[in-house]
Parts: C-alpha cells; structure tokens; sequence
C-alpha cells in the first residue's frame, strides 16, 4: 500500500477545535513535514489550494500557502518524494497551469503531479470577481472535463486548437513539455466526478469515513471501478484519514475527545452554509459528507484513533479492499505523528512490509 501526507498548506491542519494544535502555515514547516515523510519511506505528498478560510474563534484556513509555489520549493529540497500540487480551475488558465506543472516537473526531475479541483466554495473566488454563478454548481465537471483536455494536449504534444465551450485555443504552444508521464488526481466522489476521473484522471481521492471504520469507504471505490468499466482506464483509489495514536488506546481516544469538546461552533457554521449553497449537485459529493455535524471537528474524514499497534491493523484493514491503492493521510501534530508513524506504526504493518524492509537495509549500510 503506497502512503501520502496531506500537508498542512492551511493553519491549523484539518481540526476546527480550539483544543488542537494552532500553528500559522509555513514553508520551513512543510519542509520539515516533507522531509520527514520522504525519510520514513512515504511516497508522496499532497497539497490542497484554500483560498478564502471559514473564520471562527481558531480563524480556521484563514491563512493559507499557494500550492505551487510551495511545492516548487520542496521540489528542490526532496529527492525521492513525489509531489503533487493543486489547481484552483476557476482561476488558473489551463495553458498556464500546464507551463507551472512543467516547470515544477522540470525542479523535481520528473516527480510531479497535480490535483484538480472544480471549487465548491463560492466565496473564495467570489471575492476575486470569478465566480460564474451558482448554474456552475451543475456543470462543473463539464467544464474540467476540458480544462483536462487543453492540459493534455499541451503536456503530451506540445500544442493544442481545442475550441470549446470553456476554452478556446489558438495554436497554443508548450515547450519544455514533461518529461515525466504528468499524473493527475481528483477527489471526486459524486457520479459527475466519478465519470470525469475515470475517463482523465489517473487516481481517485475519496473520504475515508467514520471513527474506527477503516472499509466504510469500500462502496466509494466500488463506484469507481464500475465507473471505470465504462472507459476502460486504469484509475486508483486513495483514501484520506486522519491518525491519532499514542501509546494506548485510551490516551488516543482521550486526545480525541479532547479535541471534540473544542469544536470551533463559528468555523463549523461557516462550513455548513458554504456546502448548502450548492443547491445543484446530488447527495453524493464529498462536500455533504464534508459539512455532516456528525463529526465537523475534522470534517468527517475517517479518522482512526488508538494505539500504534491498532492504528497499524486499522490501516492494513483499509488495503484489503480490492481496488485500493493507498491511503493520504493527516495528523493532528503533523511533525510528531509522522515520526511516530515512521518509527511506531509503519513496522508494524504488513503492506508496508517493504519499506520496514528498505529502511533497515539502508540504515545497516550507514
């Protein structure tokens, strides 16, 4: 099972509670972050675009890092990683966001991806002037569905004429082109989404879900392997969760609770009215999983919660189920969960067998 952390791009990381760790967004943070992750063997890193926060008493994604930029900076100072950066689509021309991917490309040595997202929060392109009306909530992924295109043409042959609905080129030229196969996520989990992914992204990004429910998201990946059977492209799934471990299954579920009784009220209101603006779009977006009260403290990602040893079985559970290709994977104390990852949980494990393996081997040459 391939492993990936989800970088904290945005303060305070993916918990809105005042019991959690408050930290401002940072490039020597990342960087730690990511080198650390690159050093236990994780295979990649990820980092999301926010662009306007939800507010509250912990301020929550108010402050917030570019995407690309960031990750052209930790291009040059990893080696192995890969890196995977994130498009805001509504506000970044596809044949600029190709020449940024190739340039980034080009940083890592062939080590970058990138991650396209259609917007679901009006306001932070709003404010810019660009958002293009609520009739966009429906037609979104017609409109990816081509900025996909224009990437493709231009990364894979240096050129594209498309006209379209959305994007009309003219003789558009790129050059240098990739030298890397340029792979690209998304994260979508609705019927659109998963039509737009299986026939032009090469991974999926879904919602792991629940507490201690590590193949609650098997429906999930079975919907994309249907969707999948229509195109006939070969697509992973990968499944965000968060990690709170500790020692003993007490101390994690205590430190869990913890946090929950801190739940930022103002940020988590703020959320529920940005996901209930999209009056277009069925019940089955990432977005109505994402405001359910149930568990808002950390979005209602799944979220696994014990100790190290039970956290490593949770997470072997999650690569049993058939089409699943890794996990992406948050921290409430990013640096310290990623060391107790790496030292803690990650030998423990049986699909991580490998890099146990790799990471002794290298040590016993030191």
């Amino acid at each position: 099972m391939n492993v990936g952390v989800f970088i904290p791009i945005g303060n305070n990381g993916w918990l809105l509670s005042e019991n959690a760790p408050q930290y401002k967004p940072s490039f020597e943070l990342n960087k730690q972050v990511v080198l650390r992750a690159e050093h236990y063997g994780f295979d990649f890193a990820l980092s999301m675009i926010k662009l306007r926060g939800f507010g509250g008493k912990t301020e929550f994604w108010d402050h917030n890092l570019e995407s690309f930029t960031l990750m052209a900076g930790l291009a040059a100072v990893t080696s192995r990683i890969k890196l995977f950066a994130t498009a805001a689509t509504l506000c970044m021309p596809p044949a600029i966001t190709a020449r940024m991917a190739s340039t980034i490309d080009s940083i890592s040595n062939g080590r970058f991806g990138l991650n396209l997202v259609t917007g679901w929060q009006r306001p932070e392109y709003s404010q810019m002037g660009l958002w293009p009306g609520d009739e966009y909530f429906s037609r979104r992924y017609e409109y990816l569905s081509e900025y996909a295109q224009v990437l493709r043409d231009l990364w894979e042959t240096g050129t594209c004429d498309r006209k379209g609905e959305f994007f009309q080129m003219d003789d558009c030229r790129l050059s240098p082109r990739p030298q890397a196969d340029m792979k690209i996520i998304c994260a979508g989990q609705s019927s659109a989404g998963m039509a737009f992914t299986a026939k032009y992204a090469d991974y999926n990004f879904c919602f792991g879900k629940g507490v201690n429910t590590p193949t609650a998201f098997a429906p999930t990946v079975e919907r994309l392997e249907a969707a999948k059977a229509e195109t006939g492209r070969d697509v992973s799934s990968y499944v965000l969760f968060m990690i709170i471990g500790d020692e003993t299954a007490e101390a994690a579920r205590a430190t869990w609770e913890h946090y929950k009784a801190g739940a930022d009220e103002e940020a988590i209101a703020w959320l529920g009215v940005q996901g209930a603006a999209d009056t277009k779009s069925g019940a089955d977006t990432n977005v109505r999983q994402m405001v359910d009260p149930t568990s808002a403290v950390n979005i209602n990602m799944g979220t696994l919660v014990g100790s190290y040893a039970e956290v490593a079985a949770m997470l072997d559970e999650i690569a049993t189920v058939p089409g699943t290709e890794g996990v992406l994977l948050v921290f409430d104390d990013f640096l310290k969960g990623i060391e107790d990852f790496g030292t803690r949980i990650q030998p423990l494990m049986q699909s991580r067998r490998h890099v146990s393996a790799e990471g002794a081997a290298m040590a016993k040459v030191a």
